[in-house]
């Protein structure tokens, strides 16, 4: 067993839970408006089988996934765009089938290598597992706006724990998007997880703090809820600037969610 099995298995289990919640979806449902403004559930999908071909493919095939995105414009929506058409253009059987094809070949990509394996991507080359936690965070925000357009409830397990890793490592990503200086002063991070563990990252010391449910920060990063929705708290300016900017992933940040667009947040399983 390699060291990268342990997240892949998590990975996985992800994968099955979006899968149980498309698989008896009739044409109608596949064409049901997500909170992304002009998206489908079936461009959410679309997006994930087209994320997942580039992750299988810079892991089995690095120098082509270097020379496929050498050919990406400027654009980051247009280049988002380009990579969804042929995926959304299926009709919704032939989609399905096409995700589970391109994530089962991402997952076995990722299993046969070792966890600290570098790899390209698409902002900087990154170890294996944690391309597999940006795997995670796709699932995460594509698959709450696919039970948010569904009104499936979604409940979760310390699986999202690799998120909120992956969060805390990219927490400097919503400066870039909004053109602000990352501080120099360190931010600790103490995240409740759904069974109750309590998982902290940065100084202990230092003077500005997030804390509350890890499900919470998952929401937050993958900006699916407004941060008046979310019970997380923040000590100190720039920990509550942070809140407002957190994301997970490069690019636009997008129009995110309304202050009381949803009634409800996830659910743990304890």
């Amino acid at each position: 067993m390699t060291e990268s099995k342990p997240i892949i298995m998590d990975l996985i289990a992800e994968g099955d839970e979006l899968d149980r919640l498309l698989r008896d979806l009739d044409d109608a449902g596949w064409r049901t408006p997500t909170p992304a403004p002009g998206w489908t559930v079936a461009h959410q999908v679309a997006h994930l089988a087209a994320t997942f071909r580039m992750a299988a493919l810079a892991v089995a095939a690095p120098d082509r996934f270097t020379a496929m995105t050498a050919q990406l414009g400027p654009n980051f929506t247009a280049n988002v765009d380009h990579a969804l058409a042929e995926f959304v253009a299926e009709p919704p059987a032939a989609l399905f089938s096409r995700w589970r094809a391109e994530r089962a070949r991402t997952e076995q990509a990722l299993a046969s290598v070792s966890a600290d394996l570098i790899v390209p991507w698409l902002v900087r080359p990154l170890p294996a597992s944690v391309l597999a936690a940006a795997g995670m965070m796709e699932l995460f925000g594509h698959g709450q706006d696919i039970a948010d357009a569904l009104g499936h409830q979604r409940r979760y397990t310390d699986r999202i724990g690799h998120l909120v890793a992956f969060g805390v490592r990219t927490w400097d990503f919503g400066y870039a998007t909004h053109g602000l200086t990352v501080p120099a002063e360190p931010m600790h991070f103490a995240l409740r997880a759904p069974s109750g563990t309590l998982w902290e990252f940065g100084p202990a010391d230092a003077q500005q703090r997030v804390s509350g449910p890890a499900a919470d920060f998952c929401l937050l990063v993958t900006r699916r809820r407004h941060r008046d929705d979310l019970a997380l708290r923040a000590e100190g300016d720039e920990a509550d600037r942070w809140l407002s900017i957190a994301q997970a992933y490069r690019g636009p940040a997008g129009e995110g969610r309304r202050p009381g667009q949803f009634a409800t947040a996830a659910e743990p399983v304890r």
